[in-house]
């Protein structure tokens, strides 16, 4: 973990857009019961946090996708994530609709793109990547090369790594659910214990909470 990343953390922890419970749960509308809820989407109402994950998400894009023509966000919180790191690494940006418009040129994908564009995705929090996955596919199926997409968070879930696997999209997450446990471990807000008990969550939330 970086000083920045590590900063980001920080920020999100106490700004409460990130909440952990150790001995109770939130529950997901999936129906997932979780010891983590977190709300990104507050992430652009604080200006230093805001800059920080639109710096290091540039950098993160660089690094691994050094192709990068085009950057896309897809709806909705990963559009203004998107317009503050296309602004940053002074590219032009794209956003993806959930589903196409029902109306007009009943486009999916908003914005000018070349054929020869490496396009990176958006999002601002990966769980299973349902979502993102869909908006990387509607991206390839207008005609355009996907070359990766990034997030601010990932819960690291075990099903995640398999959609993007079997969909062939390369992923890379800023923040991790495991180093923001670590995070809290390291500063003795949980103890070894809890950590220990937090860190079984994501490879199989559906059977938390662990008795």
């Amino acid at each position: 973990m970086t000083v920045s990343t590590e900063a980001i953390l920080q920020d999100l922890i106490d700004h409460k857009i990130v909440q952990l419970k150790v001995d109770d749960t939130f529950t997901f509308a999936s129906g997932i019961q979780s010891p983590i809820y977190t709300d990104l989407r507050q992430t652009i109402s604080y200006p230093k946090t805001r800059r920080t994950i639109a710096k290091d998400l540039a950098a993160l894009i660089k690094e691994q996708y050094p192709q990068v023509s085009v950057i896309a966000g897809v709806a909705t919180a990963g559009i203004p994530q998107a317009a503050l790191v296309a602004a940053e690494l002074d590219l032009p940006m794209v956003y993806v609709r959930s589903k196409p418009k029902d109306h007009g040129t009943g486009r999916q994908v908003e914005g000018v793109i070349q054929a020869d564009d490496q396009v990176v995705l958006i999002d601002d929090l990966i769980s299973t990547g349902g979502s993102v996955l869909g908006a990387a596919k509607a991206v390839k199926n207008e005609g355009f090369n996907v070359a990766g997409v990034v997030s601010i968070f990932s819960y690291g879930f075990p099903d995640a790594d398999k959609n993007f696997q079997e969909a062939g999209f390369a992923f890379a997450p800023l923040l991790t659910y495991t180093g923001l446990i670590k995070l809290l471990a390291d500063q003795k807000v949980i103890s070894d214990e809890d950590h220990a008990r937090l860190a079984k969550w994501h490879q199989d939330p559906w059977a938390w909470p662990l008795k």
